[in-house]
């Protein structure tokens, strides 16, 4: 069943807490194990399920082509080609026999692999290694003894309820069999794989698919035996032989990539999970991204309506670094958001700041207008900050603001050296932005007088030269000039 994460619509979930009977996404959950299935409820702090990729799994009839490609990836070739040329060339006597015996036994270790990698969530074929190297060798006699007791249970109802009943037991033995491989690639238990119980749960618990899967099996094999007999009719024997052991292994390849995939769809209703890892960088769980979890909580209780909350946690976040942007932006954007003049008041220095790094003169405006609610005459006590804030809303067109943000700037900062940027930003704000050239003339002349050891001062004629010709005060032009 999928389950959508209940901060994320449309989002697959990927975590259940069954105290809280609450779904959870990878967004929600930045700092979950995912290796170990281990995370923590946000909300009561309980050990929650992992429930993999359950729910967000391409179902298996939409990837056929992807199955189809299977086999011709580099890995899988090679252990087909490995297994189809070498009894080739290998003498036609017992030694001979035995290769044939060693690589048709490395090339089912290799497909019952495939099922295992599959189920886990390897959307890519396992490698060469595989087929050749490690334990598993002995899941051909599990197939085998699988077969056997299968034919003698067929025997057995045959015996006891006659031909009615063999021909039942015979169909559900027929139907049963990609189950039965599906659980033996899992378990290596021929008890397991043979159990009637234990086969009709997992055919009940992938339901209706299961079915749709056999009919696409039953195809793959008729598919495989027609172009095996076409390659035995229409080419010669040292051809045609190879064609078809090719031919063979590729179609048991495809049907087993299958069964393995149906596994990795149904993880959740067959009580385990897994995760698409082909594609995925390996992370070090142990260097977990702490602002990821904050900023999963803080997204959390925003859409719980938990703003008083939310506001306390940056507030205590800003205590621990007083300047981190990312907090600053959020507390500043929640305060706006709920109107909150006080809290803004207290912190306007720092947004401010905040937003004249990124050149936000509206922003800045509509903080500067709810500070003027909270404290009528508002004016700024860091020179800097204030003619920063003024540059940014005279570059935006409040001109009107800028200069009240300047005003009496001299008399409020005499020792500042920010003076002569102030009020050359004022007289441009004049000039440039409302035309009152005399007003910006005043200005630059008092730049002039007061301001006489500050690196402006040698600009200021070329300023005023500007503004009694009524030209935009730009300063002096660049020169690339090489002085002789």
């Amino acid at each position: 069943m999928k389950h959508d994460c209940h901060y994320h619509p449309g989002d697959p979930a990927k975590w259940q807490c069954s105290e809280c009977q609450m779904h959870y996404c990878s967004r929600c959950m930045p700092d979950a194990d995912t290796r170990q299935r281990r995370a923590l409820c946000p909300t009561c702090s309980k050990a929650m399920r992992y429930m993999g990729t359950a729910t967000e799994v391409v179902p298996f009839w939409n990837r056929i082509g992807a199955f189809f490609r299977y086999p011709f990836h580099t890995d899988p070739l090679i252990v087909i080609a490995i297994c189809t040329l070498v009894p080739l060339v290998a003498p036609a006597n017992l030694i001979g026999i035995l290769i044939w015996l060693v690589l048709a036994l490395a090339l089912f270790k290799y497909t019952y692999a495939v099922i295992n990698h599959t189920a886990e969530g390897h959307l890519n074929p396992p490698s060469v290694s595989v087929a050749f190297t490690g334990s598993g060798f002995n899941i051909v006699i599990l197939q085998l003894l699988v077969f056997i007791v299968m034919g003698g249970l067929v025997g057995v109802a045959a015996m006891v309820g006659g031909p009615l009943l063999m021909l039942l037991a015979l169909a559900f033995v027929v139907l049963a069999m990609p189950a039965s491989i599906m659980v033996l690639a899992m378990e290596r238990s021929v008890g397991a794989a043979v159990n009637p119980m234990n086969l009709a749960v997992l055919i009940s618990r992938i339901g209706t698919p299961y079915f749709l899967l056999y009919g696409y099996l039953i195809l793959l094999t008729l598919a495989s035996g027609v172009a095996q007999d076409f390659a035995y009719n229409h080419f010669p024997f040292w051809f045609s032989q190879p064609l078809s052991g090719f031919l063979n292994s590729t179609f048991t390849l495809i049907l087993f990539n299958m069964l393995g995939y149906l596994l990795f769809q149904y993880q959740e209703e067959l009580g385990f999970a897994s995760d698409i890892q082909d594609d995925s960088a390996d992370v070090d769980m142990h260097q977990r991204d702490r602002g990821a979890r904050f900023d999963a909580d803080i997204d959390m209780n925003l859409k719980d309506g938990n703003y008083d909350r939310v506001q306390g946690m940056l507030k205590e976040a800003l205590k621990r670094n007083r300047d981190d942007p990312l907090r600053i932006g959020q507390l500043y954007q929640l305060l706006v958001a709920r109107n909150d003049a006080t809290e803004l008041y207290q912190y306007h220095p720092r947004i401010l700041g905040w937003l004249a790094d990124r050149n936000d003169g509206e922003g800045i405006a509509s903080v500067v207008s709810l500070l003027e609610e909270a404290e009528p005459g508002f004016k700024l006590d860091e020179p800097e900050l204030a003619v920063r804030s003024a540059r940014c809303l005279y570059q935006r067109g409040q001109y009107k603001l800028a200069l009240k943000l300047l005003q009496d700037f001299h008399k409020r900062f005499p020792e500042s050296d920010e003076l002569a940027p102030a009020y050359l930003l004022v007289a441009q704000t004049l000039a440039n932005g409302m035309g009152q050239w005399e007003k910006a003339t005043a200005f630059l002349t008092f730049i002039q007088k007061r301001c006489v050891n500050h690196p402006l001062h040698e600009q200021v004629p070329v300023f005023l030269e500007q503004a009694e010709k009524k030209e935009l005060l730009k300063g002096p032009k660049a020169s690339f000039a090489v002085p002789d």
